[in-house]
Formats: C-alpha cells, structure tokens, sequence
C-alpha cells in the first residue's frame, strides 16, 4: 500500500501531517497527534468562518487511510492547485496582499481560541483570485499568556521585504530568492535608512528585533511577563496597519511604460491584438503560459475558463498587471515575476523541496511575443537551443519574430558588435523545424514582424 504514496518532499517538518499524493491527487495526511487542535478547527467554527470569508483553501474529509500508518487520525482532500507559486516569483503588492490575508487569518482564529502557529509565505497561494492559506494544519489551540510563535517568522517572510522594498527600493522578489526562509531582521536593520529609527512601528519590529538577536544566548531569557490576548490582537494590528500603509516609490521603467512609449505603433499594436486573438479563437486549450507578458495585454485575450500564467522580468510589470486583475476580478490568470534566463532554481533539502519554475509548469499554448530577439541578442541564446526550450514546455506556440531590420533590433545593437548572422527568419523557420510543425505565418500589419503559429512534432 505504501509503494502507492508519493510523499511530498517539502512536507516532513510539521509532526501534525504531510502532504501526498495518490493517482494525481493531493492529499493531506492528519495525524493523531493534532486531533485536539482539528477538532477545534471543526468545532469552533473556525473553517467554516475563514471558508465563507475566501481565506482557507477549501477541503474535504475523506474515511481513506492510504498510508496504513497506525497514527493515522483524517484524510483531507484540499481544492486541487493547477499551480504553485513562490514568493520570489511574486510583486510587491502580492506579497502584501499575501501578508494582509495572513494576518486576517490569525485574528480570526484568535477569536475562536486558536492561533496561527506557522506563518510563512509558503503556505500562501493566489486562488480564484483570493489569498487563502493551504495549510490546514497551520493552527494550533491558543493557550492564555503565551506569546504569538510565529511573530518573527511572519515578520521576516512578510513585513521585513515588504519595508526594504518601500523604504529602499529593493525588490521583494530578489530578496526572498536570497532569504527563501525570510530576510532576518539583523540584515533588514542594516538595509533600511537610518529615518526608520525614529518610526515607533518600525522600530518595535524591526530595529528592535535586531538588537535583541544580537544579544548573547544567555542574556534573551524572558522576563517573565506574559502576553494577554488583547496583547497579540495589538501586534497584529499594528502590523496590518504598518503593511497596509506601504506603498512602492514612483517609477516608470522602459518595460512598465512599454505600451505608451516603445511600442511600434497603435497600428501594430491593434494588428497584433487582432492576430493573436484570431489564432487563440482557433486553438483547444486549457492552459498559457505567457512569456514576457508585460502588463498582461495579450494574457487578457485568453479564455476566461482557461489557466494563464504571466510572467515577465519587470517586477512594476507583474505588479500592474496584478492590480488589474484585482480590479477587473479576473481569477484565471497567474502573473508572475521570472527572468527567463535565470529561472527560479530547485532549492531546499537536496533540491527536492521546491520544484524549479519549468518543473511546475507545461502549457497546452505558449505566448513568445516581441521576446525572441531579447534572448537571441540580448542574451546570446542560439535559435536552437531556443526551439529545444520552447518544444520542452509547450504543445502550441504562438511567437513573433523580429526581424533585424526592426528599430528594437538596431538599437540593441547599437552599442554592440553584430555577431549574430544568423538571426534571420529563414534560419528561424529552420532550427524550429526540428522541432515543430509551422501552421501559420502572417506578416503583422504596421511592422516588419512575423507571427508564427507552430504545433510540436
């Protein structure tokens, strides 16, 4: 029975249960040991509430004891993620969004006598267009005096990227793929200006924090006093208060201004929506990946029943492109920050933790478009190699090719010798002949750019 369980790797720290997976479906293991704590859950009303409110993911129980494990207590089976995302693929605003929702979390469960005994963005996800925890083993019964354990866990995987982004300019994204556990507050003290100082908020979470982790084992003994729970309510909302009033500095960036400035043409612009659609319209599919999507605009062409995942370099890209999403209620697409030529990496415990971004992620279309010449030229990625990389994680691909001719192309090669001969489109067609079946070529209206339908061999 057991050789049928593939136990999820990232899931062996909590004894409470783990994660596994049966015939391609995820399950949650419940052990013996968090019966009391599950039984409150369920009894108190605590699922109910964060369910009706959007905040947990949904789940069933399920009478199955796959494993045979003698500790065995529930089997849930949680609402399938067609995705999961991580924090270093995430804005500033979704990381934000994704700290509100927490905190919202654990007041509600303090009003029904738990608390969050885990607060990290791992268990955070963006799902119908809501953050919702999918830890269902996250609470545990709330005990008179004691403090909120994972204060410092929230605040190092939450509130400290959150400040350096606001205060300092750093991107969330890059800095959680540097800290993936959550940025210290010894580092983050450093990082902020010393104006910080002298927020009482500021100072109480972070600066203070800092100084006390710096002091010798011996010397951080508690002092004695406990903390009521009117104490964690005011922690918790000084730190949704603190989070809800950050906000990014004002910039414009060559990519977040792409449509307004470097774009060819409101001809080539309207032209190109036009085709894309046409040939979206034709296709069978249930999921896009988007390649250097920008703001979305060819994203938002794909069926509302079909799942996108947007991704772009340019953090103030993702991030507009989310705050749309938010305000249009758009819950299908998944935008995200990822840099193709640096993709995020397996990382954890023998790399087995946390998959790699194309280890996540097949698409039944991909979406390339004015991206080829930014790896060709840029980047100096050979047409081979990237007819080999689109063919391993798409069935359908829909991509533009800009020629050489084209302004974009000449002013990448301005300040740079030309050594890419064979960036043509005939040897195009040739290297993604090796590897896909050309259905469609049409010139785009107002350009001297290609847009190429290709189905994989």
């Amino acid at each position: 029975m057991n050789q049928l369980i593939n136990h999820h790797p990232a899931s062996f720290r909590d004894p409470a249960g783990f994660i596994y997976e049966q015939n391609g479906t995820v399950y949650r293991f419940v052990s013996t040991a968090y019966a009391s704590h599950y039984s409150l859950l369920m009894d108190s009303g605590l699922a109910a509430e964060l369910l009706k409110k959007n905040l947990l993911l949904p789940f069933t129980e399920s009478t199955d004891n796959h494993t045979g494990r003698a500790d065995w207590y529930k089997t849930l089976i949680p609402q399938q993620l067609p995705f999961f995302s991580y924090a270093w693929e995430w804005s500033f605003s979704q990381l934000k969004d994704a700290a509100l929702a927490t905190l919202a979390v654990c007041k509600l469960a303090l009003q029904k006598g738990m608390i969050l005994k885990d607060a990290t963005h791992t268990n955070m996800q963006w799902v119908d267009g809501k953050w919702k925890l999918i830890d269902t083993l996250s609470f545990e019964k709330y005990t008179a005096g004691e403090s909120w354990v994972a204060y410092r866990q929230f605040c190092e995987c939450f509130l400290n990227p959150l400040l350096l982004a606001a205060y300092s300019g750093l991107e969330v994204n890059k800095l959680l793929l540097s800290y993936p556990d959550g940025v210290p507050a010894s580092v983050t003290s450093k990082l902020l200006p010393f104006k910080t100082k002298f927020n009482a908020v500021v100072y109480l979470h972070v600066h203070l924090q800092a100084k006390l982790a710096a002091k010798p084992a011996g010397e951080k003994k508690n002092s004695g006093k406990q903390l009521s729970q009117k104490n964690i309510e005011q922690i918790l909302e000084s730190l949704r208060s603190c989070i809800e009033s950050l906000q990014l500095p004002q910039k414009t960036t060559t990519w977040n201004n792409y449509y307004n400035e470097t774009i060819l043409s409101e001809t080539y612009l309207s032209e190109k929506k036009n085709l894309v659609s046409s040939i979206l319209a034709n296709q069978s599919y249930n999921s896009v990946l988007d390649l250097g999507a920008n703001e979305g605009e060819f994203s938002l062409l794909c069926r509302e029943d079909a799942q996108v995942i947007a991704t772009d370099f340019d953090s103030a890209c993702i991030d507009s492109l989310y705050k749309r999403l938010k305000k249009e209620k758009r819950k299908n697409i998944q935008p995200l920050v990822l840099d193709l030529t640096y993709p995020s990496p397996a990382m954890g415990w023998v790399n087995n933790e946390r998959k790699a971004f194309f280890e996540r992620t097949k698409a039944d279309v991909c979406l390339a478009l004015a991206l080829i010449h930014h790896l060709a030229i840029a980047k100096n990625i050979s047409l081979q190699q990237l007819a080999s990389f689109f063919a391993s994680i798409c069935n359908t691909l829909i991509i533009e090719f800009v020629p050489k001719e084209d302004l974009k192309v000449q002013s990448m090669l301005h300040w740079r010798k030309d050594i890419f001969e064979e960036y043509t489109l005939e040897q195009f067609e040739k290297s993604f002949a090796d590897f896909f079946i050309l259905e469609q070529k049409t010139v785009v209206n107002g350009s001297q750019r290609s847009m190429l339908l290709y189905r994989k061999k």
